[in-house]
Formats: structure tokens, C-alpha cells, sequence
């Protein structure tokens, strides 16, 4: 079984920054793509980047040019977000998965950018 441990979460200022790091642990192939989602109260959980294990990377609209994800290795995926908003206040959930849809999913994160 495949268990996700997020890390990094709080509490910033807009115009901040965070850096959030999921890890995965139990058996895994290597080829398989890890990511983020996020969920705001009220609304849809939504994918926030991912990215395989070629390094190949996908955002979403808002966050791009703001957010970088990377990867250390099969197991480790990080979320550099700069330039926050109060609007990126959510749950941030990682995620892993081998084809289409997401397979596992971490406990999720609070992210929230308030003054």
C-alpha cells in the first residue's frame, strides 16, 4: 500500500512563499506521475501541477509562472509557491498515480495566505 506524507503547510502573507514536499513510502514503480491538488472551501478539488517521473510538468492557469513542482527522485515530489494570493488558501492534497487519475492521496495541507 502506497501512503503519501505531505509537509509544509501554514500560514503566509500575500506576496509570500511556501514550499511544500510530499513523500512516498511502501512499494512503488518508478515510472508514475506525483502532483498536487487543492480544494478552497465551497469549491471542487482541482489539479494544481503534477509531474511524471521524466520530469515532463503540466499547471494549472493560475498558478503558472508563480508555482514550480520538481522532483528529487521516484518517491519525493516539492511545491515552490511564490507570489501567493489569498485566492491559493486551500487544502493542498498530494497525489500519485500510474495512469490516468490519481491512485493514492496524502491527509492534505492547509495552505492559507491572509494578512
Amino acid at each position: 500500500q502506497v501512503q503519501l506524507v505531505e509537509s509544509g503547510g501554514g500560514l503566509v502573507q500575500p506576496g509570500g512563499s511556501l514550499r511544500l514536499s510530499c513523500i512516498a513510502s511502501g512499494s512503488i514503480l518508478s515510472i508514475n506521475t506525483m502532483g498536487w491538488y487543492r480544494q478552497a472551501p465551497g469549491k471542487e478539488r482541482e489539479l494544481v501541477a503534477g509531474i511524471t517521473n521524466g520530469g515532463s510538468t503540466k499547471y494549472a492557469d493560475s498558478v503558472t509562472g508563480r508555482f514550480t513542482i520538481s522532483r528529487d527522485n521516484a518517491r519525493m515530489v516539492n511545491l515552490q509557491m511564490n507570489s501567493l494570493k489569498p485566492e491559493d488558501t486551500a487544502v493542498y492534497y498530494c497525489y500519485f498515480q500510474y495512469g490516468l487519475n490519481p491512485d493514492h492521496w496524502g491527509q492534505g495541507t492547509q495552505v492559507t495566505v491572509s494578512s
